[in-house]
């Protein structure tokens, strides 16, 4: 324990957040070992899973950066299409499932960095509300991209058309992958839990090693004074740049293990609902706040499934949970109050120690 202390702040932080994931996963797979998990909680493990990663992305852009991105479903819309045509393009290879998992994933990756930076390069000229429009602007076009999409595969190769799908001209035997506003359909379901949770790690790893290297600092420094780090030699759009393509890759390969884990899925599933779901889990879990983003996520996702029994009125319950968790998150007076609560409990729970018992005029003969 005294090492642990010993350690820098920031190290300490990084082997608590990676330590909170591991022992949440293995409480999980212990829980589902003995079939002590529903089949309706067992059917969220991995859309869990996919809005962590989607946090934590975002988290980068909004807290570490500091930029408004209103269109990350978006990226997580381009990495879970790019995910279904590259895993159905193996399918007849005679791939394994884990391994068109991981190809797939990767593929949905480099498509949704090369959507971040060609529209990163001209956004992160902008700032502030212009930012949070154009993104917003980027999420509805991909949207609607996708609704007139068309893609075939058959013996010759993908074939793609942006009329219909019988202008895709495919042999016979060519099966349809992604069909306009009906999405792609008859998707092989290989994502899993365990998937969900390496993807998880992975997306820590990249993210918190960037926030503790050089380039995070700088990062931070353009967030919290772009004039004072220009003046330094910081070439300020280049790192809001980086800092906005590695979240895109990273939404994309969750949008990739979303997408498989359903036989169908629909470009209005990533619509602009979706891009404020996720910007709820980062505001609500802290700004910047890693672990905070990890478990609203998983509560924001859990709640309104597990509301379903109050029917029509979930919804209402989840917003009234959500606007008192703000209010009281904000309210300074409240907080100390709380963590003053907190401590007395804490001081309470304490034995006291006998120099202490001695100076009260306790016999310690």
């Amino acid at each position: 324990m005294e090492k642990f202390k010993s350690l820098p702040a920031a190290t300490r932080s990084t082997i608590i957040t990676y330590a909170m994931v591991v022992i949440a996963f293995l409480i999980m797979q212990g829980l589902l070992s003995v079939g002590a998990v529903s089949n309706s909680t067992q059917g969220l493990l991995v859309p869990i899973c996919a809005y962590i990663c989607m946090a934590i992305s975002l988290n980068l852009v909004v807290g570490i950066s500091g930029e408004l991105s209103l269109g990350h479903a978006g990226f997580m819309s381009v990495g879970a299409f790019t995910g279904v045509v590259v895993s159905t393009a193996l399918a007849g290879s005679g791939t394994s499932g884990p391994v068109r998992l991981l190809v797939a994933i990767f593929a949905a990756g480099v498509s949704a960095a090369i959507a971040g930076l060609l529209i990163g390069i001209p956004v992160m000229r902008l700032r502030g509300d212009y930012l949070a429009i154009v993104t917003l602007a980027f999420g509805e076009i991909i949207k609607n991209l996708l609704n007139n999409l068309y893609v075939g595969l058959d013996v010759r190769g993908l074939h793609f058309s942006m009329s219909d799908a019988a202008s895709l001209g495919m042999a016979e035997g060519g099966k349809v992958v992604i069909n306009g506003p009906q999405g792609a359909v008859g998707i092989d379901m290989i994502s899993s839990f365990t998937a969900g949770f390496l993807l998880i790690l992975f997306t820590l790893f990249v993210v918190l090693n960037l926030v503790n290297s050089r380039s995070g600092r700088a990062i931070m420094a353009v967030r919290d004074n772009r004039i004072a780090a220009e003046s330094v030699g910081i070439n300020t759009t280049k790192y809001r740049l980086m800092a906005f393509v590695v979240s895109a890759a990273l939404a994309g390969m969750a949008g990739a293990l979303y997408a498989m884990n359903y036989s169908a899925i629909v470009p209005k599933k990533f619509d602009f609902n979706t891009s404020i779901l996720v910007l709820v889990f980062v505001v609500l879990g802290g700004m910047g706040n890693i672990r905070g983003g990890i478990i609203s996520a998983t509560l924001l996702t859990v709640l309104p499934e597990k509301l379903r029994f109050i029917g029509d009125f979930r919804m209402l319950i989840y917003a009234i949970v959500l606007i008192a968790v703000m209010l009281v998150s904000n309210n300074r007076a409240l907080m100390e109050r709380l963590h003053g609560l907190a401590g007395r409990f804490r001081k309470k729970g304490r034995a006291p120690s006998p120099a202490v018992a001695s100076k009260d005029g306790g016999d310690l003969s």
